[in-house]
């Protein structure tokens, strides 16, 4: 939400261009939480309701400051691509293809920092015992640090984008919140494959689901999918207890 906001007034308001708003506060919102995960996220690292609390408030402060700044105006970023594609069977916005581009190149960048580097080494030791990784010479600190830059950048992408299809609100983000929750929870914790594999499985129920039914019977019923394979499977489907 923050990122579409700044974009907007960045390529709206400073004229700069849309790719360029987008870069620059990818790195921005990367160096960001570096910064919040040293202030608000490292003392609290053993105590995960309080991380989850500290998030909360960060968000229902970021809303009501963004509610109190656009008001009821109706905005949007300008489109990154214009016109639509046919593919056959359907038309899809070129605005959506770029999209789904820019989260590809930026979903295999992620596996191959996670599977193919150091970095991702030592991400996976934090992930499944801090304190042994510490005890064979991990830095910790930073390694969580990176990871919560680089899930800031992440966000900050993917909140330029949304922007360019949908109306700016506040709480443009609160949807993308829950899907991301019930994906972790399906795929299991620790697990990118999962977290792929399961993605499609939902991007599926959310695509087909309103062809046959209206908006929000198939948006429960994909919901209601995903509750029942977590009855079957509650650990998730790929993912390892951590």
């Amino acid at each position: 939400m923050l990122a579409a906001y700044i974009t907007y007034y960045l390529s709206s308001k400073a004229g700069v261009n849309n790719w360029l708003a987008m870069l620059i506060f990818a790195v921005i919102m990367a160096l960001v939480g570096i910064l919040m995960e040293r202030i608000c996220f490292r003392p609290f690292y053993t105590e995960f309701s309080r991380v989850v609390m500290i998030s909360v408030a960060l968000m229902t402060m970021l809303q009501q400051t963004a509610t109190i700044l656009s008001g009821s105006q109706t905005l949007s970023i300008q489109s990154y691509a214009q016109g639509a594609t046919n593919l056959g069977i359907t038309t899809v916005s070129n605005e959506k293809l770029v999209a789904f581009a820019v989260g590809g190149v930026l979903l295999l960048i992620t596996l191959y920092i996670v599977y193919r580097t150091k970095l991702g080494m030592e991400m996976e030791a934090v992930a499944q015992d801090r304190l042994g990784a510490s005890l064979q010479g991990i830095p910790i600190n930073r390694v969580s640090a990176l990871v919560c830059g680089l899930g800031f950048a992440l966000a900050a992408v993917s909140g330029s984008m949304m922007g360019a299809y949908q109306q700016l609100s506040p709480y443009m983000g609160d949807n993308i919140n829950i899907r991301i929750l019930m994906l972790v929870m399906l795929a299991g914790a620790g697990s990118m494959n999962g977290i792929i594999v399961t993605g499609v499985i939902m991007a599926l129920l959310d695509s087909v689901c309103p062809v046959f039914f209206q908006s929000y019977v198939a948006s429960a019923m994909s919901c209601s999918v995903i509750v029942i394979l977590l009855l079957i499977r509650p650990k998730g489907f790929f993912g390892h207890e951590m």
